[in-house]
């Protein structure tokens, strides 16, 4: 939902400074940082506040709880839907109250009668101030866009064209251009605002812990007011005509030189008070800044420790994801390994296997062939084989005649004499030669 359009004014800038600051250092503000959403606020409203004046009534010891909720909302830049929501709410008038008073302080001025005029001559009857006195919400919200004080506070300055056009429009709407009174007076400081101070005095009282004065007693008290006694009151105005001209000019004269002093004196103390008022009004301004930085500083530095430790939170997940990514890394690592070896040792077992398979194959197949050989070559007779060699070489000696002794003759100087007859016919034709 968009937000309301504002005139992009700062808070301390449309509200009273004074007031702003007594708003800002008050306990019970500080206590609505316990509020979190618009629906707390409003529920809120309807159960603290019965008037919408700036400040508490009786002696003037702080902000009011409606102002303290109105700049509580303040913070909260309320949207276009929410203040729909504030300005028909059926439960109480002073959460509509509260959002006219929003609109007024911080709303568009170019916009704002557009806010306001709906609710013209709205006939809810409420009491805006302490007092007592009932209104309806129609003229509150008039008096509220009429008027530049509000319960002696200044309101932001409506521009004069936006002023005219509105006060066109109520003539068309046959309804009064002049306040009521339903907020207050259009000057600050009248006789029906005397039981309290202007807004001034009062905050400055509130800051040092003391009760603001009296106005009536104030204005008694004054040495002028209390030397110079009203003229008397002649019925018949006799008096006055009889006396001359000299008389009347003696007896200014004498009046006046009786009083001089005691005015001049008057008019110093008045200068002290004032110069005491401006250095006190200085001094919490200057306070009021110095709470300022310091809150500044305070946001800054939890700032920068919630950005230190977001950031040490990101890098302990990173590098738990790291740790986790190398764990992961070597832990598949160490399966591919393991698996790598295993295939392996298999491997060389099916292959020492087969060796083993084929070297046992082939010492049987080698033993079935011996066994076979042996099975089909019967063993040798030495005597039959002695037999058929001498059987061979007679047969020789009839077909090529005696050579052995002419061998021996011949190689008597060669060779020591030995009978190869048995070895020449074993090489000629072998045992098995037939």
């Amino acid at each position: 939902m968009a937000e309301l359009k504002t005139s992009g004014r700062p808070i301390d800038q449309l509200l009273e400074k004074v007031l702003c600051m007594n708003i800002l250092s008050s306990d019970y503000f500080r206590d609505l940082l316990r509020l979190k959403t618009y629906h707390e606020v409003i529920d809120e409203i309807y159960n603290q506040v019965d008037h919408v004046e700036p400040w508490m009534t009786g002696n003037c010891r702080g902000p009011s709880t409606a102002f303290c909720l109105l700049y509580k909302f303040f913070t909260m830049k309320l949207t276009v839907k929410q203040m729909h929501g504030l300005l028909k709410h059926p439960d109480s008038p002073y959460i509509r109250a509260i959002g006219f008073l929003y609109l007024r302080y911080l709303g568009d001025f170019k916009t704002l009668w557009g806010w306001y005029e709906p609710y013209l001559k709205d006939d809810e009857e409420f009491s805006p101030g302490s007092s007592g006195q009932m209104t309806t919400m129609g003229v509150y919200v008039r008096d509220l866009f009429l008027g530049q004080y509000y319960f002696d506070t200044l309101l932001p300055r409506i521009p004069v064209p936006v002023v005219r056009t509105a006060v066109a429009n109520l003539e068309k709407m046959n309804l009064p251009t002049k306040l009521s009174g339903s907020i207050g007076d259009s000057s600050r400081g009248s006789e029906e605002t005397s039981r309290r101070p202007p807004s001034v005095k009062a905050s400055l009282s509130v800051s040092f812990g003391q009760r603001a004065p009296h106005r009536a007693s104030t204005r008694d008290s004054s040495p002028i007011r209390r030397t110079i006694a009203p003229p008397p009151y002649d019925k018949d105005g006799a008096n006055g005509s009889r006396r001359s001209p000299s008389m009347r000019r003696s007896q200014s004269r004498d009046l006046s030189d009786r009083e001089i002093s005691e005015r001049d004196r008057g008019r110093d103390r008045d200068r002290d008070k004032e110069r005491t008022r401006d250095r006190e009004r200085d001094r919490d301004r200057d306070r009021y800044r110095d709470q300022e930085r310091e809150r500044d500083r305070g946001r800054d530095r939890d700032r920068d420790r919630r950005y230190d430790h977001e950031r040490d939170r990101e890098r302990d997940r990173d590098r738990r994801h790291d740790y986790d990514r190398d764990l992961g890394r070597d832990r598949d690592r160490k399966y591919d390994y393991d698996r790598r070896s295993i295939e392996r040792s298999r491997r060389d077992y099916e292959r020492s296997r087969s060796r083993s398979r084929s070297r046992s194959h082939s010492r049987s197949l080698h033993d079935q062939g011996t066994s076979l050989d042996q099975q089909r070559t019967p063993p040798r007779d030495e005597s039959k084989d002695k037999k058929a060699a001498s059987s061979n070489l007679a047969k020789l000696k009839d077909l090529y005649g005696d050579f052995g002794n002419k061998k021996e003759n011949v190689g008597d100087d060669r060779a020591p004499n030995r009978d190869t007859s048995t070895e020449e016919v074993i090489r000629l034709g072998g045992s098995t030669w037939r």
